[in-house]
């Protein structure tokens, strides 16, 4: 686990962290002409190069599409000309497996001695493991203030949960993101038509309000030859934003595994026996899991936020537009979210303040994204306002308004507990009772392979303790 390593940046990095790049230690105003403590620095003051991390394109994409200062990128993607001189360079690394992590953590080890064009400027995080870089003892991600923004002003109309997640124990914002991730039911409209005689929302709704009662239509499904879920993976998201404690506790060295996770495994067990999921698909982010997005499958429904239907399902989708259509899950959900953080001893704080400010905090661009890319975007009034549109273009949806589904939903998510291993247990949870569901391992044999998993990810973790 990186944790401790990167806790060690803190002294290395506080000296650096005011002055790098000609910073000047002063006042800045904000964006709503406000006076924030911390550092400021003209952008004539800064470096040429901009280096962001961060595991796709899908941040380079939205950046070129609404920050004011792109001027091109290069074809291979990897860089972005800005008006003003400067280069953004795209550092790219895989989230699987935490590939992109170990690569980030490296860099930001060296950051203090690092040349300035290649210190790390900025850099995204996932929900499933935010809190390790927003560690106020690791101090990697500067507070937002510090760049001159007013988080009570300049961010007052994003979802609250989506600043919790990005602030420290001691509530101090270091991070923003463009995005909301609440999740719905979406589901084939032919196969709703084929198997439940109607394809309308409200109905489809009822039919999955609970578990209950989407395992009786789970039923009806089978009968009319589909499957409900591609695989037992689908529907984790849902048990695991309804934890009630910390996989693993502040200054903890233990795993606890909650209730909900045990009610996913013997649920999903239950199902998979039962062929409610498409045998042939075993987890997500493989190959025989995106085949179960395309118009041959048999599969009914997926469950996602609006990135998963943009980023995920539109690319594996081969048939019609409008094809699909998006409803309430079982249970209410937020699953995702990219945070934009600025790199303690970065160099370029104007920038990292006015990309942040742009991306994250403009209606406008905000709105524009929405439109764009039917991403649900962490602005209040606009997806209130996109919510209450009669129609919304969208390949996928067609004219169904997806945010009218989203919104009411992003207004009530309540952020399960994070902890700093969160992606670990995630991931090799699943991993583990994969084979437990396939018949390959019994349970016991299942639970003791998640414990080697995580001990073996995370070398502090020094036992996992189950419900009784």
């Amino acid at each position: 686990m990186k944790k401790k390593v990167i806790s060690m940046l803190l002294v290395a990095t506080t000296a650096a962290t005011m002055f790098a790049g000609c910073g000047k230690e002063a006042g800045t105003t904000g964006a709503n002409g406000t006076e924030s403590a911390g550092a400021a620095v003209d952008a004539g003051d800064e470096g040429k190069i901009i280096n962001i991390y961060c595991w796709n394109d899908e941040f380079r994409t939205r950046v070129e599409a609404v920050y004011d200062k792109v001027e091109s990128t290069s074809d291979d993607g990897t860089i972005t000309y800005l008006t003003d001189g400067c280069e953004i360079h795209w550092i790219v690394n895989p989230n699987q497996d935490g590939v992109y992590q170990d690569k980030l953590d490296q860099a930001l080890l060296n950051q203090a001695d690092a040349a300035a064009d290649d210190k790390v400027d900025i850099f995204l995080s996932e929900t499933d493991y935010v809190f390790k870089y927003t560690d106020k003892d690791a101090d990697v991600a500067m507070p937002l203030a510090d760049l001159g923004i007013d988080v009570d002003k300049d961010l007052a109309d994003q979802y609250d949960f989506t600043k919790t997640t990005a602030s420290d124990s001691d509530g101090v914002q270091r991070g923003s993101t463009w995005q909301a991730c609440p999740g719905v039911l979406a589901y084939r409209r032919d196969i709703a038509i084929d198997a439940f005689g109607t394809d309308d929302p409200v109905e489809i709704e009822a039919k999955f309000k609970d578990w209950a009662t989407a395992k009786e239509s789970a039923e009806e499904l089978k009968a009319a030859g589909y499957y409900t879920f591609a695989s037992y993976a689908d529907t984790f998201r849902l048990y695991g934003n309804s934890i009630s404690q910390s996989w693993v506790e502040a200054g903890s060295t233990t795993v606890t595994v909650d209730q909900q996770i045990m009610n996913w495994i013997n649920d999903s067990k239950e199902w998979k026996d039962a062929g409610y999921f498409d045998p042939t698909v075993k987890g997500q982010w493989n190959d025989d899991w995106n085949k179960a997005m395309g118009s041959e499958s048999k599969v009914f429904a997926f469950l996602f936020p609006a990135w998963g239907i943009d980023f995920t399902m539109k690319p594996n989708w081969d048939g019609e537009n409008g094809a699909w259509a998006v409803t309430n899950p079982p249970l209410e959900y937020n699953w995702g979210g990219s945070y934009v953080h600025a790199a303690t001893g970065t160099d370029n704080i104007a920038h990292a303040k006015d990309i942040i400010l742009q991306l994250t905090a403009n209606e406008d661009n905000l709105k524009k994204i929405s439109e764009t890319t039917s991403d649900f975007t962490n602005d209040k009034s606009a997806m209130a306002e996109l919510a209450q549109r009669d129609t919304f273009e969208s390949d996928m949806l067609g004219t169904q308004n997806p945010f009218a589904y989203f919104a009411p939903v992003a207004e009530g998510i309540k952020i399960a507990p994070l902890s700093a291993y969160d992606q670990g247990c995630v991931e090799l949870i699943q991993n583990s009772f994969s084979d437990y569901f396939q018949g390959e391992v019994d349970f016991d044999k299942a639970k003791a392979n998640f414990e080697t998993a995580i001990m073996e990810r995370y070398p502090d973790i020094t036992e996992v303790v189950w419900p009784e």
